[in-house]
């Protein structure tokens, strides 16, 4: 059977092991002190948590007013052009390099009708195994090559094998579709949306920030899910939430709200838009009556 979709994000305790393998994100803004020290301080919930497979969040080239990574629908593309624009839904297992035996007594049992995910609990040694080695949506450029290459050119639902740096993999596609839309929007053009009466019934608005946060300045219409508290609301967000709704997110300086909505992504959302420079932009160049902290 398929197992529950859980999130790519740890919705336990991440180990020290994992946490260090972490890395933090360039800012590319001028930050308060406050928001930096809160942002390498909780640096483990802002990035994917299966850096087996993932590349390096740091490795995104931000720069200018925004990201300049999603200025556009965000396809970190590479490689074959007949991909861009083209998601999949992979699980995997992993090995130890020198578990060859291990490697082809699993796969002999996944092509004789075995789930992976199962096999992936029992005997991954990926992060992900606590979701039966499912990784979520992914487009080109997230993964590391040797993986990409082979999960995009499997056939649905066919078990293959790769290699990495990390050992050997299982790996399946259970699904494909049309990339979502990741895109960067300005306070300026928030502002003028929520001007409309129907925004908010059209919209699903996501404040990620903590409570002392959102105390000393908000907006209307947030729905507050904050970070720290990523275990308690994830599980449910395709719930709570429409993935088919456009989904904007806002933090204090556009950096927490951005690996957000990445994950959103992958959860299955399919617009989705990070609020560049946050409520803080927002405060200096919208609306100076908004506190800034």
């Amino acid at each position: 059977m398929l197992r529950a979709y859980l999130p790519p994000f740890s919705i336990l305790k991440l180990s020290p092991s994992i946490c260090s393998s972490i890395s933090t994100l360039r800012h590319s803004l001028v930050a308060s002190s406050l928001d930096k020290r809160r942002f390498i301080s909780d640096s483990a919930y802002y990035t994917i948590k299966h850096p087996f497979i993932f590349k390096r969040i740091s490795s995104l080239n931000m720069s200018g007013h925004g990201f300049s990574c999603i200025n556009a629908a965000a396809s970190f593309t590479s490689g074959n052009s007949s991909d861009v624009g083209r998601e999949i839904l992979v699980q995997h297992l992993l090995v130890k390099e020198d578990d060859v035996q291990l490697l082809l007594e699993l796969q002999k049992r996944a092509s004789t009708g075995e789930d992976l995910s199962d096999l992936a609990v029992e005997y991954s040694i990926c992060p992900s195994k606590e979701e039966g080695g499912m990784l979520g949506w992914v487009r080109k450029g997230q993964m590391v090559p040797e993986f990409e290459e082979t999960a995009f050119s499997a056939p649905i639902n066919k078990v293959m094998k790769c290699k990495t740096k990390f050992g050997w993999h299982l790996l399946q596609v259970l699904s494909e579709r049309e990339e979502s839309i990741l895109k960067d929007i300005r306070p300026s053009d928030l502002h003028n949306k929520m001007q409309d009466p129907s925004f908010s019934e059209e919209a699903q608005l996501i404040d990620v920030r903590e409570p002392d946060e959102v105390d000393k300045a908000s907006l209307p219409g947030f729905h507050v899910l904050p970070l720290r508290q990523f275990g308690v609301w994830a599980p449910e967000i395709t719930t709570k939430f429409d993935p088919q709704k456009e989904t904007y997110v806002l933090c204090h300086h556009g950096m927490r709200s951005l690996q957000v909505a990445k994950w959103l992504q992958t959860q299955g959302f399919r617009r989705v838009f990070n609020v560049s420079g946050g409520i803080h932009e927002y405060a200096l160049k919208v609306d100076s009556s908004i506190p800034t902290y």
